[in-house]
């Protein structure tokens, strides 16, 4: 496989969760009339089961993937994505329909866990870093174009279609992989399924207080944005009353996390990781509070929104992209795990956190605002507990430098 080839395979990889997540946004309404729904809010399950799932099943992929092969268990999880997003498709009632949503979760979680794994193993230095910022620029497009797609399909067929496409990519994705990717992982570096250093690495992580630190800050940032996900469409068309740009828009508010990644590329070697994530928590508190003091006093229009959220949006994509970096830091020696770990810790904290603010919605965008400026705070308390109330420090305690991964 050339390399254009094998970046591509990743963003494809990388693409089938952002797809399973975006792409029914529009298709939320649909969805709760045709199974019978009482009350809007219940609509958020869709994402939130499909986060539970996601989140969850990161734990083991990577033990599997050591043990036996990286080709194997990736088919394995695509396999279940595709089956379930078959079931979610044909379901005849909104129980099934999330059940269906959380195991096509655990599938997707195996394209999270092996592209990661899958790069490590074919590439290092520089070269792993360029296939990755690559494969990065391509995933982050996704999610700017996913809600159009689901929109356009929504257009000229029934909603369970959706479903029926991301099925579709799976499959393509499946024999993609069988015909072209070989197994990456070396028979000599194989490693036996061992319950007590799986338990030993996780107590390392979670008891090293950087580490640990930084991913409770990141899940509480995180919740913010699932808070968004889950009550975007409700928010366009039943607070602003713009259904119409609801695509159009989320796509802009996307972009900034997208444009905040690139910048990051550019300036994170010369400032360092914490100086450039403690900054954009705090513009992203700062646009919260200012966006919950416009939503509250009545001025909020969809376009104060759209710029608002936007803004926060490019602090999110700064923070999150520095924040997983550092608490990765300490934990080179374990690296397997503890990326499993903060996946399951990020992504099933992020969901509640979010569901929680989505289920407040109460056909305003205030209660969205306050939850991002109220776990904004709390991610900086977080951060604060963690470096002993110093920010923008060069590294661990002020001392070791700031390292740029």
């Amino acid at each position: 496989m050339g390399f254009a080839q094998f970046v591509a395979l990743i963003a494809a990889m990388m693409a089938t969760n952002a797809l399973a997540i975006d792409s029914m946004l529009p298709a939320l309404p649909q969805i709760s009339a045709s199974l019978g729904l009482t009350a809007d809010n219940q609509r958020q399950w869709v994402i939130t089961a499909y986060l539970l799932g996601f989140g969850a099943a990161q734990i083991a992929y990577g033990s599997l993937a050591d043990r036996y092969g990286r080709k194997p268990v990736l088919l394995a999880g695509l396999a279940l994505y595709v089956l379930f997003s078959l079931a979610c498709a044909l379901t005849t009632s909104f129980e099934m329909l999330l059940v269906a949503r959380a195991l096509t979760g655990v599938g997707a979680a195996a394209t999270r866990v092996l592209a990661v794994s899958i790069v490590r193993d074919c590439y290092s230095g520089r070269r792993m870093a360029q296939v990755m910022s690559l494969s990065f620029i391509v995933f982050l497009a996704v999610p700017i174009v996913a809600p159009s797609i689901g929109q356009a399909i929504v257009l000229v067929a029934p909603w369970r279609w959706i479903f029926g496409v991301m099925a579709v990519f799976g499959a393509a994705v499946i024999a993609w992989t069988a015909l072209k990717l070989p197994e990456t992982l070396h028979p000599e570096d194989r490693t036996p399924i061992s319950p007590g250093a799986i338990l030993g690495a996780f107590r390392t992580a979670l008891t090293d207080r950087v580490a640990m630190g930084y991913t409770i800050a990141a899940t509480l940032v995180l919740a913010g944005l699932f808070g968004f996900i889950n009550s975007a469409q409700q928010v366009f068309v039943d607070a602003l009353g713009a259904g119409e740009w609801f695509t159009l828009i989320f796509a802009g508010i996307a972009g900034g996390i997208a444009l905040a990644s690139l910048v990051n590329a550019r300036i994170v070697e010369r400032l360092g990781m914490r100086k450039v994530s403690h900054a954009a928590l705090l513009g992203f508190i700062a646009f919260a509070g200012v966006h919950a003091v416009v939503a509250h006093t009545q001025h909020e229009t969809v376009w104060t929104f759209a710029l608002l959220q936007g803004g926060m949006m490019f602090c999110f994509g700064l923070v999150m992209s520095n924040f997983g970096a550092i608490a990765m830091e300490p934990l080179g020696h374990i690296a397997g795990a503890a990326a499993s770990l903060q996946g399951f810790v990020t992504t099933i904290g992020g969901a509640l956190g979010g569901f929680l603010i989505g289920q407040l919605f109460d056909g305003t965008v205030g209660p969205l605002t306050l939850g991002f400026f109220g776990f904004g705070l709390a991610g900086l308390i977080a951060v604060l507990v963690t470096e002993k109330g110093r920010l923008f420090q060069t590294g661990q305690g002020g001392g070791a430098p700031d390292m740029a991964h």
